[in-house]
């Protein structure tokens, strides 16, 4: 006999709740907090406290640590990532001085563009997929066994090769030049780092090098000139590029590489590197090797193609090299504890450090008495350095010394005895009119440092000074105060060369570096002519008069 299926237990219905009314009342109170942050972020202007609390909204700002929380203008809180600039991808154990070196600063009022930030993310992840040791490269290695170019490429290269016998200071504002051109044309970055070179810096990518391996089958690099088989101007003369109608040329071609000469002494066929068309042509080469000890960003702003681009990365154009420099050099942890061990023992208890930077050039006739006189006169009539009194004696100086200066003069020179010396003589044996004490300080150390490793060192000490004083045309003062993002007083250079100039010095209206040697072709005219009348950003130099130079 079949069973009744047993019809499954029901509960009876629950009894109402005293709560059932909240719930949906609770509901809509998360919901109105969760559209909040949106409401804000959709705002035209972000509200403050007082806009959000006439809203209706009460806001409780917690403190964790009322005792412990540093404020906001102290080291711990400083932005180590200088505003999205660098990546965090890379370990701090690996590169010291890539988080610590701005924490040697006081904070920069330039921030740079959301563009900036975003186009380096991407380079970086170009680099990680194109750059020495990958699959890509050792691919793009094999179009040099060709004798042309190959169109729909993976990856493009520029490979930077220095100058012999250049600066560090020529060799460090070509290479940002040279990172932003390949930044400008999706290029990945190499490069050809010399015995001189060797250990200087850290690598500014995140899992990748940017040293160029052994064994590039292009041989002599620093052998390579402005006669060179491959150097653009000889392709062009030898009719193996043509730019008549660049759009119409394929990849296919061209050579598989080009040298690109732009060294000072380069002339016009170099020059129309930077011209329209053939940047074109140019971008269809799957290989370029280039070779300068000049600045020639401003010569990147001339070209068309690339004023959008760098529109939107540099709002003010004055802080190209300022973001491109921070971003690019970090020194090694070799060279960062010279750097760090002589700034916390000389330089930090100081409230102010005025930095004075020395180069005198062959051929100039001034004597170093005379060029010292025109550094004292620049200093005092500008209120840099308080004026000594004469008659003041070295005892009262003595006394004043024995209390805690406020003010330190760190000097930079390759005749230490000319300038360094003479003014902590003069601060020594006189007190200032003011009664206030000044310390003079001089990087010890130039004959147990490889002369690359102690212009690091000394450049980047200076760019820790909230003052810059430097000698007009030097590559050195330019990239000490572009890393540090302040506009320095430039000694000027008398026009007579045989005394004093006057003015002594004058304070710029940029921070950028002055490209030395510009171009003479307008390519725009299509003709010889200024181009620091093109571009009212791009004008001429204070210290070079043939000079260009970026302003705001």
């Amino acid at each position: 006999m079949d069973s009744k299926p047993t019809r499954p237990h029901r509960r009876p219905p629950p009894l109402p709740s005293k709560t059932s009314g909240v719930w949906p009342v609770a509901l809509l109170v998360v919901l109105c907090f969760a559209a909040l942050p949106l409401f804000l972020a959709l705002s035209r202007a972000r509200p403050t406290l007082s806009d959000v609390s006439q809203m209706g909204v009460t806001v409780t700002v917690r403190d964790e640590d009322p005792a412990g929380t540093p404020p906001e203008s102290s080291p711990a809180n400083r932005d180590r990532l200088l505003g999205g600039l660098l990546s965090p991808d890379i370990g701090e154990s690996a590169c010291l001085s890539r988080y610590k070196s701005s924490l040697h600063r006081k904070p920069s009022p330039h921030s740079p563009s959301p563009y900036l930030v975003s186009r380096l993310r991407k380079y970086e992840a170009l680099h990680r997929k194109c750059g020495p040791g990958t699959l890509f490269y050792k691919k793009s290695l094999m179009q040099l066994t060709s004798a042309y170019s190959m169109g729909l490429v993976e990856c493009t290269y520029l490979v930077w090769t220095p100058c012999g016998g250049s600066h560090l200071g020529d060799r460090m504002l070509s290479m940002a030049s040279a990172f932003l051109y390949a930044l400008l044309t999706h290029r990945v970055f190499v490069v050809h780092v010399t015995d001189d070179m060797a250990g200087l810096f850290c690598e500014p990518f995140p899992a990748a090098s940017w040293e160029l391996p052994a064994g590039f089958l292009v041989h002599n690099l620093t052998q390579l000139g402005r006669g060179s088989e491959h150097s653009y101007a000889n392709l062009l003369g030898a009719k193996k590029i043509k730019t008549d109608d660049p759009a119409g040329v394929r990849s296919e071609s061209l050579p598989s590489y080009a040298y690109v000469h732009l060294e000072h002494d380069y002339q016009q066929p170099d020059q129309l590197f930077f011209c329209d068309d053939d940047q074109t042509v140019l971008a269809k080469v799957n290989w370029l090797i280039l070779r300068s000890n000049l600045y020639f960003t401003p010569g990147l702003f001339l070209v068309p193609q690339f004023e959008d681009e760098l529109r939107w990365m540099f709002p003010a154009r004055d802080t190209v090299f300022h973001h491109i420099g921070r971003y690019l050099f970090h020194p090694s942890n070799k060279v960062w504890e010279l750097i760090t061990r002589y700034h916390t023992s000389y330089m930090a208890k100081f409230e102010e450090n005025i930095g004075i930077q020395i180069t005198t050039f062959a051929g100039s006739k001034v004597s170093s008495e005379e060029y010292f006189k025109q550094i004292v006169a620049c200093t005092s009539q500008e209120k840099i350095l308080p004026e000594i009194d004469p008659n003041a004696t070295s005892s009262a100086n003595e006394a004043a010394l024995a209390t805690t200066a406020s003010k330190a003069v760190l000097v930079s020179s390759a005749q230490p005895s000319e300038y360094a010396e003479k003014l902590k003589a003069m601060y020594y044996e006189h007190a200032t009119v003011t009664g206030e004490p000044v310390s003079v300080l001089q990087p010890a150390g130039a004959g147990k440092q490889a002369p690359n490793q102690k212009a690091l060192v000394e450049m980047f000490l200076q760019s820790y000074c909230d003052v810059s004083v430097v000698s007009g045309r030097s590559t050195v003062g330019y990239v000490g105060h572009g890393l540090a993002g302040v506009k320095p007083w430039l000694l000027l250079t008398p026009t007579n060369r045989t005394a004093s100039a006057n003015p002594p010095c004058i304070q710029t209206t940029s921070m950028e570096p002055c490209f030395h040697a510009p171009p003479s072709y307008d390519c725009r005219a299509k003709k010889d002519g200024d181009l620091g009348a093109v571009l009212r950003h791009v004008r001429h130099c204070e210290d070079v008069g043939d000079g260009l130079k970026l302003y705001d």
